[in-house]
């Protein structure tokens, strides 16, 4: 066994992150697993125990896990700045990536190759979303009260139309009251579970003491909170005093807000709420360009969740919030903003909650209502991928077989073949424009 590496230099870490940002493709699982390799295998940064404990943490809050992980270990080992390094340059790669693309739609869409190459990506979207579905429900619903209470999850979005916030208020009740009277049925499962035996040194080690920034403070845990309120409550001020409560900028920072405390199983299981409020309660974007944005979102590296930053962007742009001069500026703004008040409490959990966790390590106690949580999450992406495939399969009440066709092949790929999102989303995007130069 080799001797435990050298510490990390502030700049060296401060490279792996800038790097780290314009690479994680793959989703929160990919991302995850690479930050695994590099974090643990490659440069022994941290023990797998000690990245274990700090993932099942993140995995228990709202917000991308993804992310938070990242912040969470650039915290541990360079205080608060390394944490807002680590997590802030996780997303803005995605967000100057997003911008670039939202404004191509918006300024380009309408050319009949470009709309031909989006109509292709649809279907791709709608088999993204199903094979979600499909592999959060494997992982998840072990037995019959969990499949039931994704079922209930579905029928109370698709029939009821139910907030998205109630539904998960609904399941961690359950969880936690079921977690008392039927323990084994909300027990969470076993795949995060520590590895044993011997292992290279790290630099975080096991047996590693909590670096003192990292050790609970009140008072530091006080102004973090005050500090995340200020940073918070007072952007949402300005953006009032400038443009009213009822502005859109203003409404997308506390819409964006509340969606970041619900986003409990990640990015899909949000997105039905973002479809209830940007879509239809403000009117930012249509469904059929909410699965454009999300196909633009699959393909930039970033959490997933970043399709908000599209979302603000057309909020801006269609609404010409300031000025049909402006339109650009306009967009961006509103992506700035959605981006903003999405990863504030994300990184306010972190740094703010990050020292209680290193103090009570692997506590369990909200494994049932998470547990259960997650499989309401499988009847939302569900309802989720049901709404998009009625946007793409019957446009205009009347069917496209095409659109069936390719996103059936797209499906068979994700979860038969296991091939990436990315090449499914270029192989349909291409099939849309052969399709439309055949048609010409």
């Amino acid at each position: 066994m080799s001797g435990a590496p050298r510490p990390v230099a502030f700049r060296e870490a401060l490279a792996f992150w800038l790097k780290l940002g314009f690479v994680s493709f793959g989703g929160p699982t990919g991302q995850i697993a690479m930050m695994h390799l590099e974090l643990v295998d490659v440069r022994r940064w941290i023990s797998e125990r000690r990245f274990l404990h700090a993932l099942n943490y993140c995995m228990l809050l709202p917000g991308p896990e993804a992310t938070q992980l990242a912040t969470y270990v650039g915290w541990l080992m360079h205080g608060t700045w390394g944490g807002i390094v680590a997590g802030a340059l996780f997303v803005l790669p995605s967000l100057v990536l997003l911008i670039a693309l939202s404004w191509v739609y918006m300024a380009f869409g309408d050319v009949p190759a470009v709309a031909a190459v989006l109509q292709g990506v649809k279907p791709a979207v709608v088999a993204i979303v199903a094979a979600a579905a499909w592999r959060i429900g494997q992982r998840t619903l072990r037995n019959a009260v969990l499949i039931a209470i994704a079922a209930a999850a579905f029928v109370a979005l698709f029939v009821f139309d139910v907030a998205f916030p109630l539904i998960v208020l609904g399941a961690a009740v359950i969880g936690f009251v079921g977690g008392r009277i039927a323990p084994a049925a909300f027990a969470l499962p076993s795949s995060h579970a520590s590895a044993s035996g011997t292992h290279e040194p790290a630099v975080i080690d096991d047996d590693t003491p909590t670096p003192a920034h990292a050790k609970y403070s009140g008072a530091r845990f006080a102004a973090l909170l005050a500090v995340g309120l200020i940073l918070g409550g007072g952007t949402l001020a300005l953006l009032a005093m400038a443009y009213g409560w009822n502005g859109d900028y203003t409404q997308m920072g506390w819409f964006f807000t509340k969606a970041a405390l619900v986003t409990f199983g990640g990015a899909y299981a949000v997105l039905p709420y973002v479809v209830q409020g940007a879509v239809e309660q403000y009117g930012w974007l249509t469904g059929a360009q909410m699965i454009d944005g999300l196909a633009l979102g699959e393909s930039t590296p970033g959490p997933l969740i970043m399709i908000v930053a599209f979302v603000g962007f057309l909020g801006g742009w269609t609404k010409a919030l300031l000025g049909p001069e402006s339109l650009f500026v306009a967009g961006m703004l509103g992506a700035v903003v959605a981006t903003f008040f999405t990863f504030l409490p994300s990184f306010l959990f972190i740094l703010a909650g990050g020292p209680l966790v290193e103090r009570t390590r692997d506590d369990a106690k909200l494994g049932a209502p998470l547990t259960a949580i997650t499989a309401a999450v499988v009847g939302v992406v569900v309802n989720l991928a049901v709404y998009f495939a009625a946007q793409v399969f019957w446009p205009s009440g009347r069917i496209d077989a095409f659109a069936i066709v390719l996103a059936a092949a797209g499906l068979v790929a994700l979860v038969r073949f296991r091939i990436g999102v990315v090449p499914v989303i270029a192989a349909s995007a291409l099939a849309g424009l052969l399709a439309w130069a055949l048609r010409g």
